[in-house]
This record gives structure tokens, sequence and C-alpha cells, in this order.
């Protein structure tokens, strides 16, 4: 579903990702983790098209995608949930909801109910403004908002961070359901250990603007050797 062949990314004359490779297969839940200030964030808007690449190539779905904006992509079926959640503050839940669904070249209003289904604290807060609610249902806000564009990979940049350690665990189980019951692929930055060995089925280590390793399952479970990974 969506493959890098040797992207390198820059911030103006300083260069972040180097030679980055992998491959994403359709209906997989995918951990890209790493210690702070390696690369995560710029891969995550690589992928969305935020980010140009100086080299390489992305595909999505067999598409050449390298050169196209962030909303042509968003129209060809990638989500986008990025660190800090980014909701509209002045617009109510059901705005948010709708300007999801605005983008998408995929879009029924179907998806809208299915939305306040899967997520009914959203549905009992249609007309509360996003900015006035916790971080953990802005979270449930921002993820609603990105299904009710149809997706078929949803890429969820920490998608913990800021949330109090009781709303984290149902967070996580909304995501697995997500990949389970919608089909939706996912592909997920995160620091917290217990996250990522909830929902990865495999996971890239990035550390230098290079991906430096790539964990599966049995791995994973090693949790002493995927700590190593995050320290600082």
């Amino acid at each position: 579903m969506l493959a890098f062949d040797g992207v390198d990314v820059s911030y103006g004359n300083t260069p972040i990702l180097r030679d980055i490779e992998f491959a994403i297969e359709e209906g997989e839940t995918v951990g890209i983790m790493g210690r702070n200030g390696v690369g995560k964030t710029t891969l995550m808007k690589t992928i969305i098209g935020l980010l140009t690449p100086d080299a390489g190539t992305i595909r999505y779905d067999g598409e050449d995608v390298t050169a196209l904006s962030a909303d042509r992509r968003a129209r060809l079926g990638i989500g986008y949930i990025p660190q800090g959640r980014d909701v509209f503050p002045d617009l109510t839940v059901e705005q948010n909801i709708q300007m999801g669904l605005s983008i998408s070249d995929h879009k029924s209003e179907n998806l809208v109910d299915d939305v306040y289904e899967y997520f009914p604290r959203l549905d009992e807060r249609r007309s509360q403004k996003a900015g006035t609610m916790s971080g953990g249902e802005q979270q449930m806000l921002a993820i609603g908002r990105a299904l009710a564009g149809n997706p078929d990979l949803l890429l969820l940049d920490e998608p913990s961070e800021g949330i109090q350690p009781s709303i984290v665990q149902d967070i996580t189980d909304d995501i697995a359901s997500i990949n389970e019951e919608f089909g939706v692929t996912v592909l997920f930055v995160e620091q917290n250990l217990q996250v990522i060995r909830r929902l990865s089925e495999r996971c890239y280590v990035v550390d230098g603007g290079r991906i430096e390793a790539e964990l599966d399952a049995t791995d994973l479970e090693d949790a002493e050797a995927v700590a190593d990974y995050l320290a600082v």
C-alpha cells in the first residue's frame, strides 16, 4: 500500500531523513519508534505531502505520489492525525467532522453516522466547541474527523501524547478496532512502550534520520530491548 524507496528529506540545507526505505502492506498496523528528534514526525509529514523529498520515490497503492500535494494525497485515501491532534478549536465537534468529510473523493454522509456510532462521546457533544474538550476527547475527534474522509491508510503521530493514562488504553483500543473493523491500514509514531506493544504487528526503528531496525512481534515482546530504542 505504501512504499518508500531511497527517500531523502531536508529542512533547508540540513538533512533530516536519509535513504529511507520501507513498505507497508494493506491491512497492517505498523509502528514507527525512536528517540526524540530522530526524524519520526518528518517522516509522517513526508508521507502525507507536507514535505517534499530531495531524492527518492514514494508510492501509494502502486502510484507514484512523490510530487503530489498533501490535499491530493488525502483525496487518494490517506488520513493524517498530526502530533497534538490539531482540531479546529473554535468549531464544534460536528463542524470538525464535516471538515473531514469535505476532503475525501470517497465521501459519504453514512460515514458521519458511523463516526458517531463508533464514538458515542462525540455524538453527545456535537454542538460543543472542540477547544473546550479534554485531550482524550480531542484525540477521538481527530480520529473521527479522519475517518469521515474514508481513508484506506491512517497516519497517527504520537496518538497517546498529552492524554491522561486512564484514557490512553481507550484510544489504543479504538485504533486497533479501526484496523480490524473498518479494514484501515494504520501507520503510527509512538513513544509509549505499552501502546507500541499493544498495536504493532511490526515496528520500524528510526535513529539519526535512518531506519536502523525492523522489529517483529517476537522482538516487541522483549520490553527491555524495545525500551533501549526509546532511551534518550
